[in-house]
Order: C-alpha cells, then structure tokens, then sequence
C-alpha cells in the first residue's frame, strides 16, 4: 500500500470517528488517535482534520476536537471566535483561561 493509500484510509477512520461525536461533547486529538490504535499520531489526527476544512470536504462537527488540556488549537482553521461559537451553541462552557471543561463535556471515542 502507498504512503498516499495509507494517509487516506487513516483521514476516512479520524472523519469516522468526528462525525460519531455527539452534539454537546467534546474529544481531543490524542483520544481518535489511541482509539485508531496509533496513539502517538494525534498530530496526524489534527493534520487530517485540516485537510477536511481547507477543502470544506463534508460536514464533520471538527470544532469537538481540542487538544488535551481542552484548548481551541483549531480555531485558526475556523477563523475568530467559530469554534467557540459553535460549542456554546451546543451548551458547552469554558472555565476561566478558556478552556472546555473536559470534565463534564469529555466524550470518549
């Protein structure tokens, strides 16, 4: 199987696993990672959720992936405030530095 092969089937499991993220939750990047089986890509998670956003491919709820502390790090893709927007729309609250409250909104895939 060629790299491209590889890259594609690994983009089609992370989009698999965002669109099963249910309305008023949050995962991260590592989360899809290690329940892909390869824990140590979760930059690779990030990378292949760029490529859906850049060709608009879709309509993947891609503003539930935070990093791990429940920081916004895709936010630059969505421009301004979307991402943040999009979650308080769904409920979803911020504790004081901005962050998701990944206790109560973590969702595990």
């Amino acid at each position: 199987m060629s790299a491209a092969n590889t890259n594609t089937d690994f983009f089609e499991r992370v989009y698999d696993v965002v669109a099963r993220i249910p309305k008023g939750k949050v995962t991260t990047y590592g989360a899809i990672a290690r329940h892909l089986g390869t824990g140590r890509s979760s930059r690779m998670v990030g990378w292949a959720l760029n490529k859906t956003l850049e060709s608009g491919a879709g309509m993947l709820p891609c503003h539930r992936v935070v990093n791990r502390k429940g920081e916004l790090t895709g936010k630059t893709w969505f421009g301004g405030d979307t991402m943040e927007q999009l979650l308080r729309a769904e409920g979803v609250t911020f504790d004081e530095l901005g962050r998701v409250e990944l206790a109560r909104y973590y969702w595990e895939p």
